[in-house]
C-alpha cells in the first residue's frame, strides 16, 4: 500500500465532511495525471480526489460543483465510480476535493480491452438526455458543434505554426474547413447525450471481472457521443498514457466502433457523423498539444512537482504534431468515412 503521509488540510476536511473517515492513514497514489492527485483513505475503499487546477478554467468552488455533478450524472450507467462527500474549498484546501469509491483493477490493455471500453461508453451514451432545465451545471451548448469550433478556431494559428511542413498544415486546414462547413451549412445535428469528453484509454480501470470503469469525469458535458469513441481510439489517445500505450490498426478501430454502436442506442442517421466528429476530436487534441507546447516552451522549471510526467507530455505533444501522425489521422478518418457512410449533407 506504500507509506502513509501527513496531509493536515485533507485530515481536517475529512473530520468536517466525513467524520467516519477521520484519523485514517492517507496513502498517495502514483501520479499519472496532470489535473488531480489521489490519496487512499486507509482501508475504507474511498479515495480523496484533489484537483490541482481546473482544465476548464473554472474557479475552485464552481469547478468542484461541476466535477461532483459529472460523477452523479454518469453513475446510472454502471461504469463510473460512486461519488461521496464534497470536501469544501477552504484556505488550507484551496481547490477542495471529492471522495470517490476506489476501483480496484488494472490499466486497460489494448486492443484486448477495446470491447470493454466501448461497452462502458455505450452504457454512458445510452442514458436518457435530461430535460434542458435539469442539465446545469454541466456544459450544454445550444449547438455543441459550433461550440467545439469556437474552442478550436482561436488555437489554429498556434497549431499551424507548430506543424513541420506544408503538407501537414494543408491536412489540418482541410480538417478545420470541414468542421466549419458542417457548423455553418448543415442544419441538422446528431443526437446529444451525456459524454465524458476525456475518454482516452488511460482514464479507464478494468476490474477483475473485465468491466471497464471510467474514473475521470472532470470534463463531462451534453454533446455528441461519437466524440468519446474518437477520443478512445485515436492514435493521439491510445499512445498518450504510459500504462496503456498501443497503436491500433483500422480493423481494431472498426471493431471498437461496432461494439459501441450496438449498445449506444443511437438513431441510424448518426452514422454519417462518425468520421466528421472523429476529425473534430482529432483537431481538438492537436490544438491542445500546440497550446501546451506554447505555454511550456521554457525549460523544465526546478520546482516542477512531477518532471517525469512533464517530459512525457512534452514528448507526446511534440510527436503528435509530426507530419507522419497528421497523415495517419487524416487517412484513418477517410477510412472511417468510407466504412460508415459519407458526411452529412446540407
Amino acid at each position: 500500500m506504500g507509506c502513509a503521509i501527513t496531509h493536515p488540510p485533507l485530515a481536517q476536511a475529512l473530520a468536517t465532511h466525513a467524520p467516519h473517515l477521520a484519523g485514517q492513514p492517507l496513502y498517495p497514489l502514483a501520479d499519472h495525471g496532470l489535473a488531480h492527485e489521489h490519496l487512499r483513505i486507509g482501508a475504507s475503499g474511498w479515495l480523496a480526489r484533489l484537483p490541482k487546477f481546473s482544465q476548464m478554467g473554472l474557479p475552485p468552488a464552481e469547478h468542484l460543483a461541476y466535477e461532483h455533478a459529472c460523477f452523479e450524472r454518469a453513475a446510472p450507467c454502471g461504469h463510473t465510480p460512486r461519488v461521496g462527500a464534497v470536501l469544501s474549498v477552504t484556505p488550507s484546501l484551496p481547490r477542495g476535493g471529492l471522495l470517490v469509491r476506489e476501483v480496484l483493477g488494472r490499466a486497460a490493455q489494448l486492443p484486448r480491452d477495446l470491447p470493454a471500453l466501448a461497452q462502458a461508453l455505450a452504457a454512458l451514451h445510452a442514458l436518457p438526455l435530461p430535460a434542458s432545465e435539469l442539465r446545469a451545471p454541466l456544459r450544454d451548448a445550444a449547438d455543441p458543434l459550433a461550440d467545439l469550433l469556437d474552442d478550436i478556431s482561436p488555437l489554429m494559428p498556434a497549431l499551424l505554426a507548430a506543424l513541420p511542413d506544408a503538407q501537414a498544415k494543408h491536412r489540418v486546414q482541410q480538417m478545420h474547413h470541414g468542421l466549419r462547413h458542417l457548423a455553418n451549412q448543415v442544419t441538422h445535428r446528431p443526437s446529444r447525450r451525456l459524454i465524458a469528453f476525456d475518454a482516452h484509454p488511460g482514464n479507464f480501470v478494468l476490474t477483475p471481472e473485465g468491466r471497464a470503469v471510467l474514473v475521470d469525469l472532470e470534463k463531462a458535458r451534453y454533446s455528441y457521443p461519437a466524440l468519446d469513441l474518437a477520443h478512445a481510439t485515436l492514435y493521439t489517445s491510445t499512445t498518450w498514457d504510459m500504462q496503456t500505450h498501443a497503436s491500433l490498426d483500422a480493423v481494431q478501430v472498426a471493431d471498437a466502433y461496432s461494439h459501441w454502436w450496438r449498445g449506444a442506442q443511437l438513431p441510424e442517421g448518426d452514422r454519417a457523423w462518425l468520421a466528421p466528429l472523429r476529425r473534430a476530436m482529432a483537431l481538438w487534441s492537436l490544438t491542445w498539444c500546440a497550446q501546451w507546447l506554447h505555454r511550456n516552451a521554457q525549460a523544465l522549471a526546478p520546482t516542477e512537482p512531477n518532471p517525469t510526467l512533464w517530459r512525457h507530455v512534452h514528448e507526446r505533444s511534440t510527436h503528435y504534431l509530426s507530419a507522419q501522425v497528421i497523415e495517419r489521422i487524416d487517412v484513418e478518418c477517410q477510412w472511417l468515412e468510407a466504412a460508415w457512410g459519407a458526411a452529412p449533407a446540407a
